[in-house]
């Protein structure tokens, strides 16, 4: 496999049974096999994607000293700024070549759950910035949800399986800036290789080139998506719950060629998790002589913890 499979969710949505069963094994192959989709048929609309690219841009071009003042101290970068370098992969010690914004969830019908998270942080500078990236975050929630039916579906589960785990779940959607190299990088990349934490992970922005997947023998491929596509891949946390059924791929963004490093990225991942007392046990039906259980059990929120810790976001 040299190249991204491509599906549509309008397959699965649509009142076709046997659209929807061909949606089920098109995605259910792809992430026994890779791990990456890139999906048409999401829910964003051509004017919301372009809203938010304007006021990404509008934020990560104000002066640092404004960017800093919403940099949140002790809540491990989960809402606000995270300013540039100060995440690594986990083992680098390099810190990533860039800086980031985190929309959080937005809990309206459980005032136990919403005291769980941050407060989503307001930009005072840019009036529509919260209120389009308020949008985007719901919008990829939801086309999140689809996916995660599909999967159910194509792991013998009850269609809404994942649904009560992920209604207000710790979801996060960060808008990134890879602002231009201004000069040699020490072993820094963009984006060191690593896996996601979470469910599954919708990408916006990975049209160009950057973005690089680790197939299962070690060779790396682009993966760039069309522009009505959003790239979404499996994250530690399903694989986990899946026995590695489905699979969490190592992937990257590289450095630009040399004559593009006086150029801005941008790209716009939602990491789809789910609330911190998910079970991420084992499913007995991943279970067989061939393959034995490989993980301990854990909740969601113990294993987001140790991976903050790992990448450097939380103290111990």
């Amino acid at each position: 496999m040299d190249r991204i499979p491509s599906v549509d969710l309008k397959d699965f949505i649509s009142d076709d049974p046997k659209r929807k069963e061909k949606f089920i094994k098109e995605i259910g192959k792809a992430y026994e096999d890779i791990g990456f989709v890139a999906l048409k048929g999401h829910f964003l609309d051509d004017e919301l994607v372009d809203s938010l690219y304007s006021e990404v841009k509008n934020f990560f071009e104000l002066p640092l000293k404004t960017k800093e003042d919403y940099e949140i101290p002790g809540i491990g970068g989960q809402r606000g700024y995270v300013s540039f370098g100060k995440e690594s992969a986990k083992g680098k010690k390099e810190g990533d070549l860039k800086e980031f914004w985190h929309f959080g969830q937005y809990v309206d019908d459980d005032a136990e759950r919403r005291k769980e998270y941050p407060e989503n942080v307001e930009v005072k500078e840019l009036p529509a910035f919260n209120k389009v990236g308020k949008q985007t975050y719901q919008m990829l929630e939801k086309t999140a949800k689809y996916v995660l039916r599909a999967l159910a579906l194509h792991l013998n589960l009850e269609e809404t399986y994942f649904d009560n785990y992920i209604h207000n779940g710790n979801s996060i959607l960060r808008p990134i800036h890879y602002p231009p190299i201004t000069e040699e990088p020490k072993n820094a990349v963009r984006a060191a290789a690593h896996g996601d934490i979470n469910l599954i992970t919708l990408l916006m922005g990975a049209q160009g080139r950057g973005l690089q997947v680790q197939k299962h023998d070690g060779e790396w491929i682009d993966a760039i998506a069309e522009p009505d596509e959003v790239m979404i891949n499996v994250g530690d946390m399903l694989s986990r719950h899946t026995n590695n059924k489905l699979k969490s791929t190592i992937h990257r963004v590289i450095n630009p060629p040399r004559e593009l490093w006086g150029t801005s990225r941008y790209s716009i991942p939602f990491f789809m998790h789910p609330v911190s007392e998910m079970k991420l046990d084992v499913l007995e039906s991943c279970i067989d002589a061939n393959n034995p259980k490989k993980y301990d059990n854990i909740t969601a929120g113990n294993f987001l913890n140790e991976r903050l810790i790992e990448l450097g976001l939380v103290k111990k």
